[in-house]
């Protein structure tokens, strides 16, 4: 009871924190921010505000709530996944950083802005986890559904289908670029480390996501051999960049739906971006799966 008052007592911090932050720049002056105008997406001036709100009163319903109510849920997983689409943009400039390359419209202020939303997200994602674990089980210890002692061995059909999809959603948006040409990028140093960085996050993590090989390191890998990857080596990437992918190229279609004008045909856009999303959904659900199949057993219900 005390970690869930901890995390409904961080969201409410944020809450008032960000969302005075949110406040004063709606009723007074904002930063410049550069050729983006905003610092986040889709949620500007009053609207932002009201974000912030939402998201402390929410945590304080899911603290006061004694049973499970999915709309309550529903609702908490709402604020928090709108939260993570507003600082979409977070993603590439996160790329930009191991890539040693921020570009020329990287905003300081911006980016604090964006990780102090997503932070918040994260808080109340992580609130919204524990309610649910809280109210849906009939365990006291861990609040799991299920048949007690039965655990399954391997990958969910559908974990399968997904990770699949990843992969395929990969592939579609390099087919996209090439039916329009590569016009030169693949020159570009930077832009070469972001393709292999693509290509293993498309295809070696969701594929890890669902074979023996994502469990345990195989024969051929040096001092490694046989030895128990951890969970988190796989989650954290899994779940991160496929939540961030979906959220970045899900408002991007959002932008070209409402008619911003870009340099790429709509055509292009609309296949590249579904391509992506596709990828980042894959991701997600192949992670999910992965997380309830190597968590460890319940001591006292087995599950």
């Amino acid at each position: 009871m005390q970690r869930s008052r901890g995390l409904t007592y961080a969201v409410l911090g944020w809450s008032v924190a960000y969302g005075g932050v949110r406040l004063a720049w709606t009723v007074g002056d904002a930063p410049e921010f550069g050729r983006f105008e905003w610092d986040l997406l889709g949620f500007h001036g009053w609207w932002s505000v009201a974000l912030c709100l939402a998201a402390g009163v929410v945590a304080v319903l899911l603290e006061a709530a004694r049973t499970w109510q999915p709309v309550l849920a529903g609702v908490a997983w709402a604020v928090a996944a709108a939260l993570t689409a507003s600082a979409g943009i977070l993603l590439p400039e996160l790329v930009g950083f191991l890539l040693f390359s921020l570009g020329p419209y990287f905003e300081p202020v911006a980016f604090a802005s964006r990780l102090v939303c997503v932070s918040g997200a994260v808080l109340l994602a992580l609130a919204t986890a524990r309610y649910q674990r809280r109210t849906r089980g009939d365990c006291a210890e861990c609040c799991r559904t299920g048949r007690a002692g039965w655990r399954r061995a391997g990958p969910a059909r559908w974990a399968w289908w997904a990770a699949y999809a990843a992969v395929a959603g990969l592939v579609a948006r390099f087919v996209a670029q090439a039916v329009v040409g590569f016009g030169g990028l693949e020159q570009d140093p930077s832009l070469i480390a972001l393709e292999v960085g693509m290509l293993l996050a498309g295809v070696l993590l969701p594929l890890a996501l669902v074979h023996r090989w994502g469990e345990r390191w195989p024969g051929w890998v040096p001092l490694l051999a046989g030895r128990v990857i951890p969970r988190r080596l796989l989650l954290v990437p899994g779940f991160g960049l496929g939540v961030g992918i979906v959220a970045y190229f899900g408002m991007g279609m959002t932008q070209v739906a409402s008619g911003s004008v870009s340099e790429f045909s709509d055509a292009f856009l609309w296949s590249a971006m579904s391509a992506y999303c596709v990828l980042g959904l894959g991701l997600v659900v192949a992670s999910s799966d992965y997380h309830l199949r190597t968590r460890r057993a319940c001591v006292a219900c087995g599950r």
